[in-house]
């Protein structure tokens, strides 16, 4: 059975990076973080402050039922990135998974922490089957955090999103069902 996200933003302790609610602290590392040509690329988000605080209110805003997203701060609570689960169906028990990870805080394992940590709560906490994950095919990092987080490369689309460069690319798809990480009883 799949379980609507609790009505409150829900912290994971994911081992060496906390996912937890957006705070006013975090303002200036998310418009740093946005504003980086590999994030901005693939991630476009809010360019001032007024942005800012929209999207991390709703990203914090977990009442409706098609979402659950955190922020990814590292031991100093510092923010190092982002982790969502979105376009959660209920019906069909699955749901999309994005993250992007700030360029201070990279090759350290914070991203691939975060997305098996979403994941566990996706499959533990939400009842959902399956997480499927896209990502331009030239971007082979997010495709290294895919599979280091345990995702099966399922199958590349052609031209299948247009990006912030306006151009259409390729994406790979990857996919998790709650077996491949949840041991059934």
């Amino acid at each position: 059975m799949v379980h609507a996200p609790a009505a409150q933003l829900v912290p994971v302790d994911a081992g060496g990076v906390t996912l937890r609610e957006y705070r006013p602290s975090d303002q200036a590392d998310l418009l740093a973080a946005l504003a980086e040509h590999e994030i901005a690329r693939w991630h476009p988000g809010p360019t001032g402050p007024h942005a800012a605080e929209e999207f991390m209110r709703s990203r914090n805003d977990w009442s409706g039922t098609d979402h659950a997203s955190w922020a990814v701060a590292d031991p100093s609570d510092r923010l190092v990135g982002s982790v969502s689960l979105h376009e959660i169906d209920a019906d069909q028990a699955d749901a999309e998974i994005g993250y992007w990870i700030a360029p201070w805080a990279r090759r350290r394992g914070h991203a691939t922490r975060a997305v098996i940590a979403a994941s566990r709560f996706a499959f533990t906490r939400l009842g959902l089957h399956r997480l499927y994950l896209y990502h331009a095919v030239d971007n082979p990092h997010s495709c290294a955090v895919a599979c280091a987080a345990g995702f099966v490369h399922e199958g590349t689309l052609r031209q299948s999103y247009r990006y912030a460069d306006g151009l259409y690319h390729d994406e790979h798809l990857h996919g998790l069902l709650a077996a491949d990480i949840v041991p059934s009883h």
